[in-house]
């Protein structure tokens, strides 16, 4: 590793593990565990004065101060909203998220895809909280932001209208862990309305600290079902959407890349308003975020069907298709099989044939646990480093490709690459490697009308004659936005 890339790589010299999961930092210096004894000493209900219950903590637009959207809303506790309320009943389970009025999709289907692990779920859901002992209004949060992990401090006044609740919610009406942690994940990004518009991935990302990859169906390699069920059987969290072609919409840009692709793929992402979120014939909505909660073979007439399980946050409008709940399909398998599927519920999850995922669907989202959030004994181990820093006008802002005089400023990473991948999904010998990009603060200054900057990377192969070794260039460049 170059020494530019020591001094950059933080994470590596932490003192103490501070920001590690085991040793968050305070999001805006509230430690949870003082600000909750002192409530208890005075017999009060924490009101957390830097996320306030009114309408700035709303939005700043469509949910602003004067919007008709906010007309009504009044902010309550759930002791006030139900006799009997609990964080979570009978443990977190998918069916937990329901997508209020809000257009977050894209983080309930990653929330929705954290249940599937109770251990990553732990991670951003710390246990032993309740609504009974040492109740004190107060609950907190961890996310994973640009490199640390962060605890985030809330009370629980929820926004409500008609005494139910505006925004996600649990199918069970006493649980309130979604709309709890959706409200921390608004103030960690400054408001309700910053959640509007997005990329599971970046769900994904914030909840782990892993690094996601995406897909195009379209060009879907012949392993990519094995490789969904290897990244299931290891816990990572997967996600998958149907593109609409039109307009661009900045909202469904996500702040992270990968390898060559720049914030340039998402342009043909989002339609009109009228055809956003449509649904098919089929019962597949457009431009809406889905998890993918699973991947199995069942025999059907004695050979192999693949499929794929679905959820839509929603919990309701459902795949009609082939192999859904209670289709004709499923008459075909044995009762044994069957029972271990889960195959049938009105809860918004649904089975359907691989060979009409990739021909339905537009993008696949895999998110990669880091080698610290993997607890199975059984995971191949991969290393990680991560690095800091930015583009400096008149010293390392070399611009895009285009600009050939300047270009070699750019900061550049030296990687080699010594150990070969144990067990190869696409059959070919060589070592994998996953590159992230990403840029700080994308959802706070949405409400400044500010976009994020268009960025990228290219990674070239050392020659043999310059280095013997397996080693390639990681070469960040940054541009102006081109429309």
């Amino acid at each position: 590793m170059s020494n530019i890339a020591k001094v950059l790589s933080k994470r590596q010299d932490r003192g103490e593990g501070l920001g590690t999961n085991e040793k968050a930092i305070p999001f805006n210096k509230q430690d949870y565990q003082t600000l909750k004894q002192e409530c208890l000493a005075k017999k009060t209900l924490f009101c957390d004065p830097t996320f306030p219950a009114e309408s700035d903590s709303l939005g700043y637009n469509e949910l602003g101060r004067y919007s008709s959207k906010t007309r009504g809303v009044q902010w309550k506790r759930p002791k006030e909203l139900c006799s009997n309320p609990e964080f979570i009943v009978d443990g977190a389970k998918r069916t937990d998220i329901c997508q209020g009025a809000l257009g977050d999709c894209w983080l309930l289907a990653a929330i929705a895809s954290l249940t599937l692990d109770n251990a990553i779920l732990e991670r951003v859901v710390p246990p032993g909280q309740s609504f009974i002992e040492d109740y004190a209004g107060i609950f907190h949060f961890q996310f994973w932001q640009y490199g640390e992990w962060v605890d985030v401090v809330i009370d629980d006044r929820l926004p409500t209208r008609d005494g139910k609740l505006l925004f996600v919610h649990s199918a069970e009406g006493s649980e309130f862990w979604s709309a709890l942690l959706e409200k921390a994940y608004a103030k960690l990004n400054g408001s309700y309305e910053a959640l509007s518009g997005g990329s599971t991935t970046e769900g994904f990302e914030d909840f782990t600290g892993g690094i996601a990859e995406n897909h195009d169906l379209s060009k879907a390699p012949p392993y990519l079902f094995k490789l969904m069920q290897k990244a299931l059987t290891l816990g990572s969290l997967l996600g998958c959407s149907i593109d609409v072609s039109g307009l661009y919409d900045q909202n469904l840009i996500s702040r992270y890349e990968k390898f060559y692709f720049t914030i340039t793929i998402y342009l043909d992402i989002i339609t009109s308003s009228y055809e956003t979120e449509a649904v098919t014939s089929l019962k597949l909505v457009k431009g809406h975020a889905y998890s993918v909660t699973g991947a199995e073979e069942v025999h059907s007439y004695g050979r192999l069907v693949q499929l794929v399980r679905i959820r839509n946050p929603w919990g309701q409008v459902e795949w009609t298709g082939p192999w859904s709940d209670n289709s004709k399909e499923w008459n075909s398998v044995q009762p044994e099989e069957k029972a271990k599927l889960d195959y049938s519920g009105e809860d918004g999850e649904f089975w359907m044939a691989y060979s009409d995922f990739i021909q339905q669907f537009s993008k696949l989202e895999i998110c990669n646990l880091t080698p610290d959030t993997l607890s199975s004994e059984d995971a191949s181990r991969w290393n990680y480093n991560q690095f800091e820093g930015n583009w400096r006008v008149g010293s390392t802002a070399g611009g895009c490709r285009n600009n050939p005089a300047t270009f070699c400023s750019n900061p550049q990473y030296v990687i080699k690459l010594e150990e070969e991948d144990d067990d190869p999904h696409d059959g070919e010998d060589g070592c994998t490697i996953l590159v992230g990009l990403m840029q700080k603060d994308g959802r706070k200054d949405k409400r400044f009308g500010r976009d994020l900057n268009t960025i990228g990377f290219a990674i070239y192969k050392v020659p043999d004659e310059v280095c013997m070794s397996s080693t390639c260039f990681v070469h960040k460049s940054n541009r102006r936005r081109q429309t």
